[in-house]
């Protein structure tokens, strides 16, 4: 597709948060047309500078717009988006919808039935990569949805990262899931790892640079690793939205009759993390916890 082909095609982007505010800004940067709407109008103002154009609701963002990507906190605030606020009647027949927020697998399923007997086709894309990677435009996309659809947006995603088709509807998040899971188990290693060397004696700073490079290097040891060493623990990933998604996971595994006791036993920490005031630290604030259980267990 030609760069004017590009220009030619709008974008409306609902959910202009710390995700979707950088994202937003690399499909301008690309050459799209970009309306945004945000619930914090503040934040979607702040891309007017940046070339994108401000609407008052989102079912204006998504008037005569081709393509409408949305990045909102659940499947709840998806679906008001899309079919209580007027999103999907605002859209023409052959318009497409973009999920990227990270919701339920079924609940994509049934946005995507829903909005298929309206005429528009879905695509759940879902990403990973935080606020570094939609900064510099590497996330990993996960797509799930009609093949030939999710190809036919191959410019519109190598704008914001590297996509991946992973299988039919429901299939992006179903894999999105899985990533999660697999973080959060990471950041409780990491986390116990940092604990025991430094009970022992060992510097956590010396510790962390030690292993890179070995075995146990990994993206999480890298940037959340250096947030363990730091302390700090300034969202990027906020820990409520963590425990939402391994909720998820655990939910999938009960309908696929699996049993998953690490990700049980990493679901129960940022429980009773979140529930303790760390529901908007950093996932790799899931340290605060096991620290003060530590303390606890000591002191008792």
């Amino acid at each position: 597709m030609t760069g004017s082909d590009e220009q030619a095609r709008t974008i409306a982007f609902l959910g202009t948060g710390l995700m979707g505010g950088p994202m937003t800004r690399n499909l301008l940067k690309a050459g799209f047309t970009v309306r945004v709407w945000n619930r914090s109008t503040e934040k979607a103002q702040a891309l007017v500078e940046d070339g994108a154009m401000l609407a008052a609701s989102p079912a204006e963002a998504a008037k005569g717009a081709n393509i409408v990507i949305t990045m909102l906190s659940d499947g709840n605030a998806v679906g008001n988006v899309l079919f209580d606020m007027g999103v999907a009647k605002a859209l023409e027949k052959g318009a497409i919808v973009i999920d990227s927020s990270s919701i339920a697998p079924p609940i994509a399923r049934d946005h995507s039935q829903k909005l298929q007997a309206m005429g528009i086709a879905h695509v759940d894309a879902p990403v990973s990569g935080g606020v570094p990677g939609a900064t510099a435009g590497t996330l990993a996309i996960m797509a799930g949805g009609d093949e030939a659809t999710v190809t036919s947006l191959g410019d519109i995603f190598s704008a914001m990262g590297r996509l991946t088709y992973v299988g039919p509807s429901g299939a992006g998040q179903l894999c999105k899931l899985a990533n999660q899971q697999i973080v959060a188990i990471t950041i409780g290693a990491v986390a116990e790892a940092m604990m025991l060397v430094e009970a022992g004696g060992a510097s956590r700073e010396g510790f962390r640079n030690a292993i890179r490079g070995g075995f146990a290097e990994s993206r999480i040891l890298e940037l959340h690793g250096e947030r363990m060493v730091k302390r700090n623990f300034t969202p990027g990933g906020p820990s409520k939205f963590q425990l939402k998604d391994l909720n998820g996971v655990l939910a999938t595994a009960k309908d696929l009759d699996l049993a998953l006791p690490l990700t049980e036993e990493v679901t129960r920490a940022f429980d009773a993390f979140v529930n303790d005031g760390g529901a908007d630290k950093d996932h790799s604030g899931l340290l605060l916890h096991l620290e003060r259980l530590n303390k606890r267990e000591h002191e008792g």
